[in-house]
């Protein structure tokens, strides 16, 4: 069992990295990959310590940590994400886009701070980093924090009252372009896969032209089993994989808690990635990176 997109505490998920590596043992989980919201920096964390683990006892099936990513992306107003998998996070062009985008998340969350305090919720930029260090603040920790500190009920209440699109604190952030990210993981010598494509809600017809594009410009997978999907929609993108000559990809979008009753590996019970799906990604980067040799 594999499960090629999890979240660690480096952005949104309340897993260590290291723990992660724990939990996949416990789970029985042969591999999975690192893919934070648009950081590499919980992969140093994770891989080292697996060798660790292995060095240290032989015998621990410790499984293999599959560096990637996962990029925030805006076509036309509608949010899409790119899964990048075997990356190179040492990549000089990578590296710098990745830099440059910290610095623009710093600023909209320094502005989103003052408009929450313009609200009568007593917030500070310097308040969070205490509260989540070492991450990439996002939304759903401004949530955490709110609610920890009694402004809201639930994570959900905050986004509906003040953090979601056009709520009151919302500030919008620069974003790349889905074909821009597909590049970026093409230049860190990554796979660049379209994560959960249900979730757009497009239509049949725009979906399958974002398809086309992305694949002109490098695309190489599409996550096709994922924790939501009922089976009818998994049998879409499927097909839609096979219209289009590009190969499979899964992941339970693993959070922790703060996606509640979704599991590493098994999603929402349900949720099953053979071995194979990563065997055919890892044998796409191989013939890549050979040809890049030549």
């Amino acid at each position: 069992m594999i499960d090629l997109h999890v979240h660690s505490t480096h952005s949104d998920g309340t897993f260590r990295p290291s723990e992660l590596v724990d939990y996949a043992i416990k789970k029985g989980l042969k591999a999975f990959a690192l893919t934070d919201h648009d950081t590499t920096d919980g992969l140093k964390e994770a891989t080292e310590y697996a060798a660790r683990l292995r060095n240290s006892d032989p015998e621990l099936a410790v499984p293999e940590i599959i560096p990637g990513i996962e990029l925030s992306t805006d076509l036309s107003g509608t949010e899409v994400h790119i899964v990048g998998l075997f990356i190179n996070p040492e990549k000089e062009i990578f590296r710098e886009y990745l830099k440059e985008f910290v610095h623009s998340r710093e600023l909209r969350n320094q502005k989103m701070c003052q408009k929450l305090a313009d609200l009568g919720i007593d917030i500070t930029y310097e308040a969070l980093l205490e509260r989540f260090p070492d991450c990439i603040l996002t939304r759903a920790h401004f949530a955490s924090y709110m609610r920890e500190h009694g402004y809201v009920s639930s994570n959900k209440e905050a986004f509906e009252r003040y953090l979601g699109n056009r709520k009151p604190a919302y500030v919008p952030r620069e974003k790349i372009t889905p074909k821009q990210a597909v590049e970026l993981v093409l230049s860190a010598e990554g796979l660049p896969i379209l994560a959960h494509p249900i979730l757009y809600h497009m239509s049949d017809a725009r979906l399958d032209a974002l398809t086309a594009d992305l694949k002109a410009a490098g695309l190489v997978g599409i996550e096709a089993i994922y924790s939501t999907y009922a089976p009818a929609e998994e049998r879409q993108i499927r097909k839609l994989a096979a219209a289009h000559d590009l190969l499979i990809s899964g992941g339970s979008d693993f959070h922790g808690t703060n996606k509640p009753g979704l599991d590493m590996g098994t999603g929402y019970g349900k949720l099953f990635i053979p071995d194979e799906v990563l065997d055919d990604l890892r044998h796409a980067h191989e013939f890549r990176a050979n040809g890049a040799n030549k």
